[in-house]
């Protein structure tokens, strides 16, 4: 089988200029100690610094010869709940296209679809190790490439303590559910993007950029803001309540 990126790069590329001549400004490869020579890039190898100023090199041979035959292709580790995996660990996205085994493809599809499982497995991308999930997506087997534990960094928000009453888990509830919906992908567009090839266009034709309007906010958005301000609501004393409650005190009193 072989690996198809599944997702484009969409980004607008611009390149560095010289504000003063608009000529490219371009990086050179040098070497440190040969006065600024520039280094072609057949000449350049890689080299582990194990000591100061001391390498040892390795070429691209020396890397294909540490991979073994099960580094050439993908090994299957094992088989887990598609919901045992953190979206912390995934990372891109491929396609799988299958080369001569498509029996095999279509019936490893159809188990795992059945079984709900995602099948773990690993395999040398380039230079380096990778960890795989295969998954069934849309009638056909996606993998995602995924990172190592050893790569995820321990989150430096602190836990959070404060409590919440009933009545203002509720109110969250509440507004999570006025706001659900089914997710749509194509709902969802790149607006600065479009906004950005948009003005090169303008450019081109000698307008000045003109500031972007404020689209209308999404409700979504302002969740947090929503809430707090219910929230106050929620806790906000009633002035009319405790008028009448003061008032029956008095004519007790009385």
């Amino acid at each position: 089988m072989t690996l198809h990126a599944a997702v484009k790069a969409q980004d607008v590329g611009f390149n560095m200029l010289d504000k003063k001549t608009m000529s490219r400004v371009k990086y050179k490869k040098t070497c440190e100690e040969c006065n600024g020579r520039e280094v072609r890039r057949a000449d350049i190898v890689k080299g582990y610094e194990y000591e100061d100023d001391k390498y040892i090199v390795f070429a691209d041979k020396d890397f294909e010869k540490l991979k073994t035959k099960k580094d050439k292709n993908i090994m299957i580790e094992k088989f887990v709940d598609i919901g045992e995996i953190a979206l912390i660990y995934y990372d891109r996205p491929y396609y799988v296209n299958p080369t001569g085994a498509e029996n095999a493809y279509a019936l490893l599809l159809k188990a795992m679809e059945t079984e709900g499982k995602a099948d773990i497995a690993k395999t040398a991308l380039g230079n380096k190790e990778t960890l795989l999930v295969l998954r069934a997506h849309n009638d056909q087997i996606l993998v995602n490439t995924l990172f190592f534990a050893d790569k995820i960094q321990a989150s430096p928000i602190k836990e959070i303590k404060a409590k919440s009453s009933e009545s203002e888990l509720k109110l969250a509830e509440s507004i999570i559910e006025g706001m659900s919906g089914e997710f749509r992908a194509e709902e969802y567009k790149n607006e600065y993007r479009e906004r950005v090839k948009a003005t090169i266009e303008e450019k081109i034709a000698g307008k000045e950029i003109v500031r972007a309007k404020e689209s209308v906010p999404n409700t979504a958005a302002n969740l947090m803001e929503a809430l707090q301000a219910s929230l106050k609501g929620l806790n906000k004393p009633d002035r009319k309540a405790s008028r009448k409650i003061t008032s029956v005190k008095k004519a007790k009193q009385a």
